[in-house]
């Protein structure tokens, strides 16, 4: 096939791109329809979140664009059929714009102000099922699904689930224990907190994906582990998705952003200083000293949980910082004099003045800066990018990551440790501006976690130096170098919580005067 026909080929495949009602109307049709986000979701063959962004404003395109258009145009039609009974009657697309352009408030509030999560203000979304379905807070059957949980609709129709056994081990897992905790009973007694049950399917789905790829592969681990890693940020936005279902806010995946978060260049970076540590201590004790490189564990999985932005980033100057909210800050940072010993918070940075940081670099300086530390000056902020935040937002989902990594590495699983590794790593690397995951648009909360594991990070540095070792380098998120006894001051293991060994040498000046 020659260059033009190519071409000519190309531009013949290319469809027509047909209109989409307002954003506020699909959202309309949709609960006018009394479908869920779910159910839509599955009809297209996208997430909820994805759908979240449609009715938030987002533009599908290509084949799918088309198919949310017949089913937004077959949801008019039908419904003006079913609920209208004169022929001049506008139809309910009409009617919903109007709606919408009278009292914006009552059909957007949240998308409007591109709101990061629906919240109970506009009411869980209730299915009926033709199937009943086990109730996720007594196990009995129950006949709808609210928020994508089966359950009763009256708590009275719920058993106490204290007194339930506890559901069967799924393999290489351990064992819970029949007993539940006083927290649990409360929240297995209370359908208001179901945002906050602990459930087992997130983990089964990262156990099924594994167990599915090795009976694809017929066995072969490199095949397998191979597979999963190239869908890694799919599975990581169904967990997401799969985490979510049953909270009380529905993920928008594509809000409103500021310029300071956007690509300056095609190939360049936007205008957030993430703090990134790049420090090697220019001095150390006389003599010569063994030097123990340490790994910290799981950097990025431990700093999803941070503080992230719910709502719309709104703008304000010369306001206090509000720890109810969290975003993007530009401030000046306080001089550093402790550079001989630790590494300057803000990291290694060439030219003075003010910058872009991010949440967790604000509060880590503010806090050193309390009488407490007594480490700095409090960093003085010029503007604030912020929405009102939650710091447990994507804690179900760390918390299915971290079940099955520990589980992984109790059973020597070396597929599943490396699949859940893949999906949290490159979870947090492309919901900035990516083409891996089109599915998921938030670069602040990409510099937020990002900021988090070097935050994290440091602190770790700091507790060092405070027990009495001497901290020779901090690099990247989870490099440590430290002289002296570290087993007294960081557990050793495999866990998120604990260290490793990374490597060891010899560093300072011997007795003849020699560097090493």
């Amino acid at each position: 096939m020659g260059d033009f026909e190519a071409i000519d080929s190309l531009l013949a495949s290319i469809g027509p791109q047909v209109d989409l009602p307002a954003p506020e109307v699909r959202r309309a049709l949709r609960e006018r329809a009394q479908l869920s986000k779910a159910q839509v979701a599955r009809a297209l063959g996208v997430s909820p979140s994805t759908v979240s962004g449609w009715e938030a404003g987002r533009n599908p395109a290509g084949e799918v664009r088309n198919k949310y258009a017949y089913l937004l145009d077959g949801l008019n039609a039908k419904l003006t059929t079913d609920t209208d009974t004169d022929t001049d009657t506008d139809t309910l697309l009409e009617r919903a714009e109007e709606a919408a352009a009278a009292a914006p408030t009552a059909l957007h509030t949240d998308t409007a102000a591109d709101v990061a999560f629906h919240g109970p203000g506009g009411g869980d979304e209730v299915e009926s099922l033709a199937v009943p379905e086990s109730c996720v807070l007594c196990g009995r059957p129950a006949g709808q699904r609210v928020a994508g949980f089966a359950q009763h609709l009256d708590p009275a129709d719920c058993q106490d689930t204290t007194a339930k056994e506890p559901p069967a081990p799924v393999t290489a897992r351990p064992t819970p224990d029949p007993k539940p905790s006083q927290s649990e009973a409360v929240r297995a007694k209370s359908p208001a907190r179901r945002a906050f049950q602990d459930l087992s399917g997130p983990t089964d789905l990262i156990h099924e994906a594994v167990e599915g790829a090795l009976a694809a592969h017929h066995g072969d681990v490199e095949g397998a582990a191979a597979a999963l890693l190239k869908r890694a940020i799919p599975d990581a936005m169904r967990l997401l998705d799969d985490t979510r279902r049953g909270a009380r806010y529905d993920v928008v995946a594509h809000p409103w952003i500021p310029d300071i978060l956007k690509k300056q260049t095609s190939r360049g970076a936007d205008q957030i200083w993430e703090a990134r540590p790049k420090w090697t201590r220019t001095q150390l004790p006389p003599g010569l000293h063994e030097v123990t490189a340490l790994d910290i564990n799981g950097a990025y999985l431990s700093a999803l949980k941070t503080h992230l932005p719910l709502g719309r980033l709104e703008h304000s100057t010369g306001l206090p910082h509000d720890r109810r909210r969290a975003g993007v800050h530009l401030i000046t940072p306080p001089d550093w004099e402790h550079d001989s010993c630790l590494p300057n918070p803000i990291g290694q940075r060439d030219e003075p003045g003010p910058l872009w940081v991010t949440e967790p670099t604000l509060r880590l300086l503010l806090r050193l800066s309390s009488p407490k530390y007594g480490l700095c000056e409090a960093p003085e902020i010029h503007e604030s990018y912020t929405s009102g935040a939650s710091e447990n937002l994507l804690e179900k989902f760390r918390i299915a990551l971290k079940d099955a990594r520990d589980t992984a590495i109790a059973t020597g699983d070396e597929v599943t440790l490396e699949y859940v590794k893949a999906m949290y790593s490159k979870f947090v690397s492309t919901m900035g501006e990516s083409n891996y995951n089109r599915e998921l648009y938030r670069p602040d909360w990409m510099h937020i976690i990002r900021s988090q594991a070097f935050a994290n990070l440091w602190m770790k540095a700091f507790k060092a130096h405070d027990e009495g070792l001497a901290v020779v380098r901090v690099m990247g998120t989870d490099e440590l170098h430290v002289i002296g006894d570290w087993r007294r001051v960081f557990p050793e293991g495999r866990g998120v919580t604990e260290v490793k060994v990374k490597d060891f040498y010899t560093a300072g000046t011997d007795t003849a005067g020699e560097e090493r």
